[in-house]
């Protein structure tokens, strides 16, 4: 967990953590830091070509054309199972609406009410990056800016061309939607974002922030309003 003086000096540097994606620099070298290395690139050979994808997982994942910037289809031969979106059982005295991130597992759940949950797979902070505790969603944003902390240009100066913001778009590593966790008031630098790169799903590659599928992740923000409580369970 991030100390309250630490998430004091994030100020506005709302998207702490991430990367960015285009302008012939290497998206994952941002998003998941020098640590991502060879692993999260070589986890696109894991894929199965062969795999037959059941028509109403495709169509959950499908296109979105009329998003502001249209989103393609994910490609599901990325991604395990496992980490299709679905309804589970799930048994907790949280109240329904509750979003719950369980890292070492690479799920977050949205409690839906009498044993249910609908369950979507993740990827998760790495070794150095987790933590645990309850906050609550205090932002929400569509096609959010990214602006890079200044801890992150020190270590890369390459996304020092970002410091006053990267607009929204499908280059942008937020993605289509964020939310924001905060801890009594203040924004403790870690969000829940959209992810175009499926391959990452199911893996702990970020520096400590949560990512879904885009697909997943705008279901879940259209059903998360501000004030939402947010449980990270331990890994």
């Amino acid at each position: 967990m991030i100390m309250k003086d630490e998430m004091a000096d994030a100020g506005e540097n709302e998207d702490a953590l991430l990367g960015l994606r285009s302008g012939g620099l290497d998206r994952r070298s941002f998003l998941f830091g020098s640590a991502a290395g060879l692993g999260a690139l070589g986890l696109a050979g894991c894929a199965t070509s062969d795999r037959v994808i059941p028509a109403e997982v495709a169509k959950l994942y499908g296109p979105a054309p009329h998003e502001k910037f249209p989103i393609p289809a994910v490609d599901l031969r990325k991604v395990d199972p496992k980490y299709y979106r679905q309804t589970v059982r799930y048994d907790t005295k949280e109240a329904p609406g509750t979003i719950i991130v369980d890292p070492g597992n690479y799920f977050v759940y949205r409690i839906e009410g009498d044993g249910n949950a609908t369950r979507y797979g993740a990827n998760v902070g790495r070794a150095g990056f987790l933590w645990s505790g309850e906050t609550y969603v205090g932002r929400k944003a569509e096609w959010p800016i990214w602006t890079p902390p200044k801890e992150m240009i020190l270590r890369q100066p390459e996304a020092r061309k970002y410091a006053a913001g990267m607009p929204g778009g499908l280059d942008n590593p937020l993605g289509a939607r964020a939310l924001y966790l905060y801890k009594n008031g203040v924004y403790t630098v870690y969000t829940i974002y959209s992810t175009s790169d499926p391959e990452t799903i199911g893996t702990g590659v970020t520096s400590g922030c949560t990512g879904l599928l885009s697909q997943d992740m705008i279901d879940l923000y259209s059903r998360t309003p501000i004030k939402t409580k947010v449980v990270i369970l331990p890994a």
